[in-house]
């Protein structure tokens, strides 16, 4: 299964390796990254790359609201064709 996973939030040192660690601690692939900063705002979307049986994207969700908790950050897990289809118009 794919997801597309949005990050932004002020910039601060540690949010691509939080992220990256959590997901691969949920056995999810990172297939495609792009991340800038904007002033002092962060800002990455990722295409992962996952076993839907062995996590869900609620699944990732909930282990990345730690993080987001955390550093003060907003965190979206969508699954990528709903992504694709509200990107589409």
């Amino acid at each position: 299964m794919k997801a597309i996973v949005t990050v932004v939030g002020q910039d601060k040192k540690g949010i691509i390796a939080k992220v990256s660690s959590a997901l691969y601690e949920c056995g999810v692939n990172i297939a495609d990254i792009s991340q800038t900063i904007m002033g002092s705002m962060f800002t990455m979307i990722m295409m992962v790359e996952f076993d839907g049986e062995a996590i869900t994207v609620q699944g990732i969700t909930e282990k990345l609201s730690e993080i987001e908790k955390e550093m003060g950050l907003t965190i979206h897990v969508q699954r990528e064709e709903i992504f694709s289809s509200m990107h589409r118009i």
